[in-house]
């Protein structure tokens, strides 16, 4: 089962992840509240729309903007909406 690791932490888990442009993404749901942090980083990407981030923190470490989602996607990226992807310092393992 897919699982998003952040310096030994696993922070989302799930057996339902859609993969997009190598990216799994995973449903918010799987993903720990304690660790995120709201972010006022907007990405565009011109298929799938504009992108919300979050930052992770957790034991006095931070990842800033290694988390992002799509609030609204565009038609074509229906399958990413209520999910989110990881970057950065996140590792995604089967």
């Amino acid at each position: 089962m897919p699982r998003a690791v952040w310096n030994d932490l696993v922070i989302a888990e799930s057996a339902d992840t859609v993969v997009v442009e190598g990216n799994h993404y995973f449903p918010r749901t799987a993903l720990r509240d304690d660790v995120l942090r709201e972010s006022s980083t907007h990405t565009f990407c011109p298929w799938k729309g504009t992108a919300s981030y979050y930052t992770l923190a957790h034991d006095g470490r931070t990842s800033a903007d290694a988390v992002w989602y799509y609030p609204e996607p565009k038609p074509d990226a229906e399958m990413v909406r209520d999910r989110v992807a990881f970057w950065k310092d996140v590792t995604v393992v089967d």
